[in-house]
């Protein structure tokens, strides 16, 4: 032990040592230097100390509040639940978080809640950047007058509009962050072309021919959807004609020939369909609004010919084929890849108009979840009381205005047999602090698309939304 002690004195001498000297040397390096003073501050009242212990539970108020609130909304939540039948299904989160639902798992016909899968993974596949592209080619002109036949080029761009249609009242919803054909063929005319000696002929060639789909109920195709293809201006609309057009390439290009009439360019042969050649160039060009815009347009008007178009583009995008068969691939491979269950997934379009639908609610919540109220998925749903299929739904309510939604509504007459009707909702409802509530309705039922039998589902949602948060705020669990 003394020895022991003697080695640990040692190294202690040393820096004893070591800290005199360091000291001298600083007393030497300042002398004659006075003193720093303190600063004096005056009018200021120190802070009461806080009272709340370090191990306090107001230590972990943001925690604590959140699940106080969650389990006093899980209560508001189940008079909703009572409310939904056995062959529907609800669900609710907030912020990702699971609150409450019923029959989550129950697999249900989505009529146009379909839409949100089919814009959350073509956000994802094609890019929030990605724009449509209608192409004008034809030979060089010479002197203004171009030699032959020129072609509209469909790039798939589902809101290429003249700009008479958003206005011309042959949609309950109008079309909105369109593509203007006009523009389109002020271009051409700004490029100096007077004349083509020859016809426009429409180019739907990036997608294949499928105008309608066989799994549409009666009255649905021609009226709610199709026909479509990947060139189609006014919803396969001529300026004059109240009736869709059996021919949607053909239809734009007539609407083209007219337009182009206006702007000065004159048209010897008229309006025909084919594809053009490769070795044509480009005489000019119009891109659509960036992806997200598509999106909000498709969402909030619940437009099925922007699905349904959306839907081949995705199938271009990942297998170079503009087909449905193709795009439903890649939203049912994309969200296998985002982890999402899709147990007893059917998509047989991308409208929801189909009979052959079928979700849970789990896959659709997830999907919300996954993409999250900000995203353009979530700030393109239609907002209650204010805008598209919402504009009537929620005035006089507390979430209007903020409530926004993707609705769905399928009638499936003879009411007495299925497959059942469907009246759907599904979004989201921010609330204060950065959170929202994720929301899943689906209700399948043989009268649910009357009034009377869906909005007391739809006032006791509001009555359990609006209810959250209703414990305490963290601020008040606070340390004090």
């Amino acid at each position: 032990m003394p020895a022991l002690v003697a080695v640990a004195l040692v190294p202690a001498i040393v820096l004893g040592g070591v800290a005199l000297w360091a000291g001298s040397r600083a007393d030497a390096s300042f002398a004659g230097v006075e003193p720093a003073t303190e600063p004096v501050v005056t009018g200021v009242e120190a802070s009461p100390a806080l009272a709340t212990t370090l191990l306090s539970y107001r230590r972990a108020a943001g925690e604590l509040s959140r699940d106080l609130n969650l389990t006093a909304f899980e209560e508001a939540v189940q008079p909703l639940l009572e409310l939904v039948g056995e062959r529907s299904c609800a669900a609710i989160s907030v912020n990702g978080r699971m609150v409450a639902s019923k029959n989550a798992d129950t697999v249900v016909i989505p009529a146009s809640n379909t839409k949100n899968l089919i814009a959350a993974v073509a956000l994802d596949a094609l890019g929030p950047d990605f724009t449509y592209t209608t192409r004008v080619v034809g030979p060089a002109p010479v002197g203004g007058v171009v030699a032959g036949d020129v072609y509209l080029v469909g790039g798939g761009d589902p809101l290429l509009s003249g700009d008479w249609y958003a206005t011309s009242n042959l949609e309950r919803f109008p079309v909105f962050n369109a593509t203007s054909l006009d523009s389109l063929a002020r271009e051409v005319a700004a490029s100096g072309v007077t004349t083509i000696q020859g016809s426009v002929q429409g180019d739907a060639s990036r997608y294949d021919d499928e105008y309608y789909i066989d799994s549409w109920g009666l009255d649905v195709a021609g009226i709610e959807a199709g026909p479509y293809d990947a060139l189609m201006a006014n919803d396969s609309r001529i300026f004059g004609a109240e009736q869709r057009s059996e021919q949607p390439d053909l239809a734009a290009a007539e609407e083209f020939v007219r337009i182009l009439g206006e702007q000065g360019v004159a048209v010897t042969g008229g309006a025909g369909r084919g594809t053009a050649p490769s070795s044509l160039g480009e005489l000019a060009a119009i891109q659509s609004a960036p992806l997200p815009a598509i999106v909000a347009e498709m969402l909030t008007n619940s437009d099925n010919n922007t699905a349904e178009m959306l839907l081949k583009e995705l199938g271009h995008a990942r297998a170079g084929s503009g087909t449905r068969a193709a795009g439903v691939d890649a939203v049912l491979a994309t969200l296998d890849d985002w982890g999402i269950d899709t147990t007893g997934l059917v998509i047989g379009d991308g409208s929801g108009l189909g009979l052959d639908n079928r979700v849970t609610c789990t896959t659709m919540l997830e999907v919300l979840q996954h993409v999250g109220y900000d995203s353009p998925v979530g700030e393109g749903l239609a907002i209650g009381g204010e805008t598209g299929t919402l504009v009537d739904a929620f005035t006089d309510s507390p979430v209007a205005g903020r409530i926004r939604g993707k609705t769905g509504t399928l009638m499936n007459i003879p009411f007495d047999q299925d497959p059942p009707a469907v009246k759907a909702l599904s979004g989201y409802l921010p609330v204060d602090g950065g959170e929202a509530i994720e929301y899943v309705l689906i209700l399948n039922g043989g009268m649910i698309t009357e009034q009377s039998e869906y909005r007391p589902v739809w006032d006791e949602l509001v009555t359990a939304l609006t209810s959250y948060p209703a414990v305490v705020s963290p601020a008040e669990l606070g340390p004090r």
